[in-house]
């Protein structure tokens, strides 16, 4: 069968569309690059915005009205799918990756609350020499207020580092240069299994090969935990000096409510050492502008806080309530003041990069 792959969403969905692929071809399926050329059409959904979640259901929507469409990724474990997809053909969820070609035979919907790995498995890379390698499933402890992605990732499964070694000499065997190692938090990795992050990363170093290694986002907490180790990781010449710590938000009030486990003073902390130690380190950092809770005061901390930290990439999202989320339950803020906010706090960070 004639099959077309669309993977929306983080690094860790993009690295679960290239194992899709790898299934599909293994069984004798053809790999093509439009939905035209297509006989069926798997769509890799992601659930972190209510945007890209609008997007993704116009899309199928759209296309199924003449394709076989099936859905997998995060949407089918946060939302209705045959409410708001019914001609989906079928659905899979981010734990039943590998039964992939059984839908392709025959369309339905199936889902399990037991993890799978998706590690190890037969890859078609986006980009022959960049090695997308999952460390991880799920987060660890209860959820943040406002995201719904643990519905669909569960609780923290680390993989082994014997995994994840034989994951990268591999990558590095068929000419990856760039490993990119992700989770949907690379530093709570270990944490389920006695481990820590630093010690994955200094085997990982070890393994011979002309490759650099860059880690995918971490939450602040961990980052501070371990910042000494990091900072001392991060001189490795096969690290890619870049470091995504989300902060979300520039008030402390706000981060509290949120349920994230730092306060900004922790995540100044850690730029400014990382700034001290690794001159050339690059800086990405999200911000969710408009919860709820937020009033013009916890705003302002934001501004100022980007202001002081200057960060070489910045995320910004309007804040919008995700399905069966804590936050979604709150009186929420008018869209006209999120989408003020959000205006002024782009123009703040165009203004300082300038």
């Amino acid at each position: 069968m004639k099959i077309y792959v669309r993977t929306f969403g983080c690094t860790l969905n993009q690295g679960d569309g290239e194992v899709i692929k790898g299934l599909l071809s293994e069984k004798g399926h053809k790999l093509v690059n439009s939905e035209g050329e297509a006989d069926c059409v798997i769509v890799n959904s992601c659930g972190v915005k209510t945007v890209t979640q609008n997007k993704i259901i116009n899309y199928v929507n759209k296309l199924s009205k003449n394709k076989k469409v099936i859905v997998g990724g995060c949407l089918p474990s946060m939302v209705d799918i045959k409410r708001y997809m019914p001609k989906a053909a079928g659905s899979f969820d981010t734990n039943t990756i590998t039964r992939i070609n059984e839908l392709i035979k025959k369309p339905t919907r199936i889902e399990s609350k037991e993890k799978e790995s998706t590690i190890n498995k037969t890859r078609i890379r986006t980009r022959k020499e960049v090695a997308i390698i999952p460390i991880a499933q799920g987060c660890r402890g209860k959820p943040c207020t406002y995201c719904s992605v643990k519905l669909a990732r569960g609780e923290l499964k680390s993989y082994s580092k014997k995994e994840i070694k034989r994951e990268v000499e591999k990558a590095v065997k068929e000419g990856c240069r760039i490993i990119k190692l992700t989770a949907q938090d690379t530093g709570c990795w270990g944490k389920d299994t006695g481990r820590t992050l630093p010690q994955l990363l200094k085997e990982t170093l070890k393994i011979k090969g002309e490759c650099k290694v860059r880690l995918g986002m971490m939450n602040p907490n961990y980052a501070l935990e371990y910042l000494d180790e990091l900072i001392q990781i991060y001189k490795h010449p096969k690290m890619i000096k870049f470091i995504h710590i989300p902060v979300q938000s520039g008030s402390n009030r706000v981060i509290k409510e949120m349920k994230r486990e730092y306060k900004t003073e922790d995540f100044k902390k850690i730029v400014k050492r990382f700034r001290e130690e690794i001159k050339n380190i690059h800086v990405a950092t999200d911000i969710i502008v408009g919860y709820p809770t937020e009033n013009e005061e916890d705003f302002k901390k934001t501004i100022q806080l980007i202001k002081e930290v200057k960060p070489e990439v910045l995320n910004i999202s309007k804040f919008a309530p995700r399905p069966k989320t804590e936050a979604a339950k709150l009186k929420q803020l008018k869209t006209e003041e999120i989408k003020k906010r959000s205006v002024e706090l782009s123009k703040t960070y165009k203004n300082l990069i300038l």
